[in-house]
């Protein structure tokens, strides 16, 4: 098995709304999650919740996946504006379709945008 520090990982800060401190997660494993009042804080959390994820995956017969393999699973949180959230919800409403679909449509044709203009 690799070892833990080869992990890549995310860390963020949290508002103090959050309680704040930092926020680590772990791309391969995206249900792990771990935060600290420093950096070094969570990321020692982080190794520890990680340890404790990949013994679990272990006992379940789960495929561990290696530092280098991609594990995107489609799926990501984030916080937006109440004016932002309300728009996107009557847009979607408007189009017939789910807030996820439309936000998801809306970030391919920007990706695909941007992407067209550094060609």
């Amino acid at each position: 098995m690799a070892d833990l520090r080869d992990y890549p990982f995310e860390i963020r800060p949290l508002s103090q709304e959050d309680g704040g401190g930092f926020l680590i997660s772990f791309p391969h494993f995206d249900k792990c999650i771990a935060d600290g009042e420093t950096e070094e804080e969570a990321i020692a959390n982080g190794r520890k919740a990680l340890h404790a994820v990949i013994e679990t995956m272990k006992e379940f017969g789960d495929p561990i996946p290696e530092p280098g393999e991609c594990a995107y699973s489609g799926r990501f949180v984030t916080r937006v504006p109440k004016n932002i959230h309300a728009r996107l919800a009557l847009r979607a409403k408007k189009e017939g379709v789910s807030m996820n679909a439309m936000v998801a449509s809306i970030l391919a044709e920007s990706l695909g945008r941007s992407t067209r203009e550094h060609v």
